[in-house]
C-alpha cells in the first residue's frame, strides 16, 4: 500500500473517531492521531466540528496540540511547551519528522548544521541515522546525504498541511508556474517550427544538388555518344593513326 492511500485511510479513521467523541475524550483521539507512526496530515481532523468546539474550553490545549502537528515544528513546541501537553516519545519523533518536511519546503539543500540545530541532534552520525531510518525509510522524503559537503540534498518531500493564509500564496505560485510553462511551450513550438523550416530547406537543397548531378551525368553520357572513331587511312604507303573526333 502506497503512502498516499495509507494516509487517506488513517485520516478517514481518525475523522470518524473524533466525530463520535466530545470534550476530553477528543483529547485522547488527538494524542493517538499525533502519535501514529504513519499519519502526517491533520487538517481534516482539525476541521471536524467536535474538534473545533474545543476552542476556549478547558480542553483547548489539545486543539493547540493538533494545530502544532498540522503546521508547527519542534522549535515551535519548545517555544510554547509551557502551554502544551508534554509530548510522548512517539509524538516527539513525529514532530521532528514534520520539521524536516517544513525545512524541505523552502530549501532542497539542507545543511547538517541547520538540521542538527532544528532537531536537537548533537552529532552527524545521529543526524544521518535519523534522516535514513525515520525519514527516508518512512517514505516521507527521498534524497542524498552528502558527507563531504555536510548536507542533505532533497529530491522529494511529502507536503504538509496548508497553514492559514498559505493557500493564497500557493495559488499565486501555481499561477506564476502556469505562466512560465505557457511561455516555455510557446518557445518550444517556435523552435520546432524553425527546425521544420530548416529541414525543408535542407531537403530542397539536397534535391537541387541531386538534380544538378543528374544533369551532369546526362551531359557526360551525351558527349560519349557523340564521340566517333575514324578508320585507319593509308596515304602513299604511310599509315596514319585513327583520329578520335568529338563533335
Amino acid at each position: 500500500m502506497d503512502i498516499e492511500q495509507k494516509q487517506a485511510e488513517l485520516i478517514d479513521h481518525f475523522v470518524k473517531k473524533a466525530s463520535a467523541q466530545v470534550g476530553s475524550a477528543i483529547g485522547a483521539v488527538i494524542v493517538e492521531a499525533t502519535s501514529h507512526a504513519s499519519l502526517f496530515a491533520f487538517s481534516e481532523i482539525l476541521a471536524v466540528p467536535t474538534v473545533a468546539e474545543l476552542e476556549g474550553t478547558e480542553n483547548s490545549v489539545y486543539l493547540e496540540l493538533l494545530r502544532l502537528f498540522a503546521h508547527g515544528t519542534w522549535s515551535d513546541y519548545k517555544s510554547n511547551s509551557g502551554s502544551l501537553p508534554q509530548l510522548l516519545p512517539d509524538q516527539v519523533l513525529k514532530l521532528k519528522q514534520l520539521t524536516v518536511l517544513t525545512l524541505a519546503e523552502t530549501n532542497k539543500v539542507l545543511p547538517y548544521d541547520q538540521l542538527m540545530l532544528e532537531l536537537d541532534v548533537t552529532n552527524v552520525r545521529e543526524l544521518e541515522d535519523f534522516i535514513i531510518n525515520e525519514c527516508i525509510y518512512a517514505g516521507i522524503v527521498r534524497g542524498k546525504l552528502d558527507q563531504l559537503r555536510r548536507c542533505f540534498e532533497v529530491q522529494f518531500a511529502a507536503g504538509r498541511d496548508l497553514r492559514p493564509g498559505q493557500l493564497g500564496s500557493m495559488i499565486q505560485t501555481l499561477s506564476n508556474w502556469l505562466g512560465t510553462s505557457d511561455n516555455l511551450l510557446i518557445s518550444i513550438q517556435e523552435k520546432i517550427k524553425w527546425a521544420d523550416t530548416m529541414s525543408e530547406l535542407d531537403k530542397k537543397h539536397r534535391k537541387d544538388v541531386e538534380d544538378k548531378v543528374e544533369e551532369v551525368k546526362k551531359s557526360v553520357a551525351v558527349k560519349k555518344l557523340h564521340t566517333v572513331s575514324r578508320p585507319t587511312l593509308t596515304f602513299g604507303g604511310l599509315r596514319r593513326s585513327t583520329l578520335n573526333l568529338v563533335e
